[in-house]
């Protein structure tokens, strides 16, 4: 089954590769390596919510911003590999907007990483990184980037 196949089968479509905000590129290949810029949760070119999590972000609502971010990597991955080039997600990097005290971050990048999972079966498991910040990129309150080997 391909992974556009697998997407449609859960319901979710690819997004068209968010735009840049500064001066980047979406996605870089370098040999069997695919790098993400940042991505942030943009849904149609408008950042779904901003804010701190644990703040006026929940984590559940965190979460599901995640797996945004991890389908807007998925779909700079396409734009220089194509989905079905994807042998495996190596590394994932979660950044979190953290309101005072908030030590969640882990269980808010769980949203990136079960979606990958379940998009990609074994070949989206990965290493990861999950950490607080005190701001992101125009108050987003979750970005994400990600290694992919490709073939």
């Amino acid at each position: 089954m391909s992974v556009r196949d697998r997407l449609a089968e859960l319901g979710l479509e690819l997004p068209k590769v968010a735009a840049p905000v500064a001066a980047y590129v979406p996605a870089m290949r370098s040999g069997d390596h695919v790098y993400t810029a940042g991505q942030l949760p943009f849904k149609d070119g408008a950042l779904l919510r901003t804010g701190y999590v644990g703040g006026e972000v929940s984590p559940e609502d965190a979460k599901e911003l995640a797996a945004v971010c991890a389908l807007n990597a998925l779909a700079a991955v396409d734009s220089v590999a194509g989905l079905d080039s994807i042998v495996r997600i190596v590394k994932v990097v979660g950044f979190v907007a953290s309101a005072q005290g908030f030590t969640g971050q882990p269980g808010v990048i769980n949203g990136a990483s079960e979606l990958l999972g379940e998009i990609l079966g074994e070949a989206g498991v990965h290493a990861r990184s999950a950490v607080g910040v005190s701001e992101l990129p125009l108050g987003a309150p979750v970005e994400l980037e990600l290694i992919a080997e490709v073939r």
